[in-house]
């Protein structure tokens, strides 16, 4: 296994754009307790530009097939970089490589099951008219996004958890702000990166 050999800069992911702040906090090597990554530190007014930008993307058609495309292509690009993010794993919580090689597996698997899922979120008929005088009418339930999703994950399984609140979220249309453990985030900032990469519409995503 290899290290992180640099310390690396990762700013805020907000409306499609990476944004570094003045405010920076250290992502330390488990192993040697040495830095292996910088990260920015978010204000009071950029989480509320997140916010806005999420808010403002869902005035997009974002269909469940797209939606269905966009976690499947997640989930292959992560299976197909499965050691990059194994190693940062191994790095920024202090997991073997096996275990850590696990764990990005089962994430790719999370995003597989919610991609599925988004085709499948449906209603039901509501049979009102089994009731007397109700003869002649209808009723039926539809399910829409409810909007903005705020997604706080903890430190001890990083990538898997990220993947349990992102995939759902984005299948069934919504919006993600995501706050990921301050001691663990680098693996949630480069899922944003993968999900971008494979068609996450702008503002859909804010870490």
């Amino acid at each position: 296994m290899t290290s992180l050999t640099q310390v690396k800069q990762y700013g805020l992911y907000v409306n499609g754009e990476w944004e570094t702040t003045a405010e920076k906090m250290e992502v330390l090597n488990k192993y040697t307790q040495q830095p292996a990554a910088e990260i920015s530190v978010a204000t009071k007014n950029d989480v509320n530009k997140a916010v806005a930008s999420a808010k403002d993307a869902l005035k997009n058609t974002f269909s469940p097939y797209e939606r269905y495309e966009v976690l499947m292509k997640a989930a292959d690009l992560l299976l197909s970089r499965q050691e990059e993010f194994a190693e940062i794993l191994a790095t920024e919580v202090g997991k073997s490589i096996r275990e850590s090689r696990g764990e990005v597996e089962r994430a790719a698997t999370t995003l597989q099951i919610s991609a599925e899922e988004a085709k499948r979120i449906h209603g039901e008929g509501v049979p009102v008219e089994s009731a007397q005088g109700s003869e002649n009418r209808m009723a039926f339930t539809v399910k829409v996004p409810v909007g903005v999703v705020a997604a706080i994950t903890p430190f001890n399984v990083p990538i898997n958890l990220v993947c349990h609140k992102l995939g759902p979220a984005i299948a069934a249309g919504n919006s993600v702000v995501l706050k990921p453990a301050e001691v663990t985030p680098i693996c949630a900032l480069k899922l944003a990166e993968l999900m971008e990469e494979a068609g996450l519409p702008k503002g859909r995503l804010q870490v």
